[in-house]
C-alpha cells in the first residue's frame, strides 16, 4: 500500500531549503520606538566580559602566531634582506598558511558536535584550550635553532599547526554562542534611566552590542602580530612564537577560574547524527524534510497497517525537523562567504609577501596587517555608537544583509587596490616585474615603492570586516534555533575553510609577474557575490 503524503499547510511540498518564518520580516531591523521612547541596549553582565577576554587571548595567540609565519616559511635563515626560517618560497608558504586556515575552520564542526552532544560549551572550550597550548609549545620548540639544524622544523611546524587548529576549532565554534547566551533579558522592557528619561531596553540592540564588544576584544587580541613581528625582527622567531603561549595561558586561567559562572545550555544527544539521519530520509524523498517527521511515519505505518517500517521509531520530535529547517534556512547566506574569506585571508599571506618587495623604512614587512587592527578599533565604535544609531533615529535601519553586501563590496575594492599596488611595484626599479629576484642585485634591494602605499588596502579590509564579519556572526546567532546555535555558527566559520580552499585554487598566480591577476580575480568575485546577495536576499 502506498504511503500518504505528509500534511502541510502549503499547497506544495516543503523543499529541503525552506525559508524560515523570520525571513518575511526585515532582517536585522530594530522595531521603531513605541510611545516616542528611545530604544537602548542593556548593560552587559560580567560573564560577557570574561568570555570576551578569553577570546581576546586566543586571538592574540592565533594572529600572533600567524604574523611571522609567512616570513618564517617563505624565506631562508640567511636571506640578506628578510631572514626567515624554512626558505620554502612564497607559493609554498601561502599554501601552508591557507591550508592551516582551512583546517582551523573545518575543526569548528567537530567542536560544535562535542559541545552540543557530549561536554557542553564551557568544558569543550577548556579541553580545546589544553590542545591549543600543546600546539603552541610544539611550534616554539620546532623553531629553535637546534630543531632547524636537526631538520625537524618542518614536520614540527605541521604537527603544531594541526594541534593549534583542533584547539582553535573547539574554542571558535562555541565562544560566539556562549557570549550571547550570557544575556537573558526579555525582548523589550521599559526602564527609567538615572537621568529620569524613560527608555525601552531592546534585546536585539543588546545582542548587537554584545557582538560589537566581542569583536572589539577580538580586534585588541589581533594586535598580537604588532609585538611578535617586532620581536621576530630583533630577536628571532623562537622568542616571537613564545609570546603567544604566555598570553594564551592568561585566557586559560580566566576560564578555569570562572568555569562555574557561565549560563550555558546542557549538551543534548545526537543532534548531528539525527540531522544526518533526517537529511538521508529527505534525500530519499526528493529533498522533502517533512518525510522525516515522526508524526508522518506514524500515519504511514497506520495506513499500511504495518509496524515494520525501517524508520518507524525516530529518536526526535516533529519540532526537531522545524529547527532543522530553520537552521538550513539560516545557513543559505553563508554559501557566498567563501568568496569573501578567500579575499580576506590575503592580508595574512600575499600582502605580507608583497610588502617584502617594497621599501620598509626599517620596520618589519609583516607588521603591516596591524593597520587592519588599528582601523577596526577606530571604525567599530564609530559605526556601532554613532553611525548606526544616527541612521536608526532618521528611520533608516541597517539590516544584516545591507551590512554584509557592503562588506563584500569593500573587500572587493581592497583587492582591486592591491592590484594597483602590485602594478606600481612592477613599474619600479631596480627589478621591475621580478622584485628581489636572485639575479637582480642578489635579491638584496627591494623595488623603490614605499610599504605605506599598502595602507588603504588594509583600511578597506577593516571596513569590510566590521560589516560582513560582525553581521555574519549576528545573523548566524539570531537565525539559529536554540538547540543548534553552535552548529549553525560552525557552518558560518567553516565558510572560512572553503574560502581558504578557494584561495588555494588561485595559488598558481602567486608568482611574478602574475600577481595582479590574483587580486583582480578575487576582487571581481566579491563584487559579483555582493550583487547576488543584494538581489537574492533583499
Amino acid at each position: 500500500m502506498s504511503t500518504p503524503e505528509p500534511e502541510s499547510d502549503a499547497s506544495e511540498r516543503t523543499p529541503l531549503l525552506s525559508p524560515s518564518s523570520d525571513e518575511t520580516a526585515d532582517d536585522g531591523v530594530i522595531s521603531p520606538p513605541t510611545d516616542g521612547l528611545r530604544r537602548v541596549a542593556d548593560s552587559l553582565p560580567l560573564s560577557v566580559w570574561l568570555v570576551a577576554t578569553i577570546e581576546m587571548c586566543e586571538r592574540f595567540a592565533f594572529f600572533g602566531t600567524m604574523g611571522p609565519m609567512q616570513n618564517y616559511i617563505q624565506n631562508p635563515r640567511d636571506d640578506p634582506l628578510r631572514p626567515g626560517g624554512l626558505g620554502l618560497g612564497q607559493a609554498y608558504a601561502t599554501m601552508v598558511n591557507q591550508g592551516f586556515l582551512l583546517w582551523c575552520y573545518i575543526t569548528p564542526v567537530m567542536g560544535a558536535v562535542v559541545a552540543e552532544q557530549y561536554l557542553g560549551r564551557v568544558k569543550t572550550i577548556i579541553h580545546s584550550a589544553t590542545i591549543y597550548t600543546c600546539g603552541l609549545t610544539m611550534l616554539f620548540m620546532s623553531s629553535l635553532p637546534i630543531a632547524q639544524d636537526l631538520g625537524v622544523s618542518l614536520p614540527g611546524l605541521l604537527s603544531a599547526l594541526f594541534f593549534i587548529g583542533i584547539g582553535a576549532g573547539g574554542i571558535k565554534a562555541n565562544v560566539s554562542s556562549l557570549i550571547a547566551e550570557q544575556y537573558t533579558g526579555p525582548k523589550e522592557a521599559k526602564r527609567v534611566l538615572e537621568s529620569g528619561e524613560e527608555v525601552i531596553v531592546d534585546r536585539a540592540l543588546t545582542i548587537e552590542r554584545i557582538f560589537s564588544t566581542f569583536y572589539l576584544f577580538i580586534s585588541i587580541g589581533s594586535f598580537g602580530p604588532l609585538l611578535t613581528t617586532t620581536i621576530e625582527q630583533k630577536h628571532g622567531f623562537s622568542i616571537a612564537f613564545a609570546l603567544p603561549i604566555l598570553v594564551f595561558l592568561i585566557g586559560f586561567v580566566v576560564i578555569l577560574s570562572s568555569k562555574n559562572q557561565y549560563i550555558t545550555r546542557p549538551p543534548e544527544s545526537s543532534i548531528v547524527f539525527n540531522a544526518c539521519h533526517a537529511f538521508w530520509i529527505a534525500l530519499k524523498h526528493k529533498g522533502n524534510l517533512d518525510y522525516a517527521r515522526p508524526s508522518y511515519l506514524a500515519e504511514a505505518a497506520s495506513a499500511s497497517m504495518s509496524a515494520s517500517e525501517p524508520e518507524s521509531n525516530l529518536p526526535w520530535p516533529d519540532t526537531f525537523i522545524d529547527d532543522l529547517k530553520t537552521a538550513l534556512s539560516s545557513c543559505k547566506i553563508f554559501l557566498l562567504y567563501p568568496i569573501y574569506w578567500a579575499a580576506y585571508t590575503q592580508f595574512l599571506t600575499n600582502f605580507i609577501s608583497q610588502a617584502a618587495t617594497m621599501k620598509t623604512h626599517g620596520i618589519p614587512n609583516d607588521i603591516m596587517p596591524n593597520i587592519d587592527t588599528f582601523s577596526v578599533l577606530l571604525l567599530l565604535p564609530l559605526v556601532d555608537r554613532v553611525i548606526f544609531p544616527f541612521l536608526r533615529r532618521h528611520g533608516l535601519p541597517v539590516r544584516h544583509i545591507d551590512r554584509i553586501t557592503l562588506g563584500f563590496i569593500l573587500i572587493g575594492t581592497s583587492m582591486l587596490y592591491a592590484t594597483f599596488v602590485q602594478r606600481a611595484i612592477y613599474a619600479s626599479p631596480p627589478c621591475y616585474n621580478h622584485p628581489r629576484a636572485p639575479d637582480c642585485l642578489g635579491g638584496k634591494v627591494p623595488n623603490q615603492v614605499s610599504i605605506f602605499v599598502q595602507a588603504p588596502a588594509y583600511i578597506l579590509v577593516a571596513g569590510s570586516e566590521i560589516l560582513a564579519s560582525v553581521a555574519g556572526v549576528e545573523y548566524a546567532y539570531t537565525k539559529a534555533p536554540e538547540s543548534m546555535k553552535s552548529l549553525v555558527m560552525a557552518v558560518y566559520l567553516s565558510a572560512t575553510s572553503a574560502g581558504a580552499l578557494l584561495a588555494m585554487t588561485v595559488s598558481p598566480l602567486t608568482v611574478d609577474p602574475l600577481l595582479p591577476w590574483l587580486y583582480v580575480t578575487l576582487g571581481l568575485e566579491n563584487f559579483l557575490a555582493g550583487g547576488v546577495l543584494w538581489f537574492v536576499f533583499v
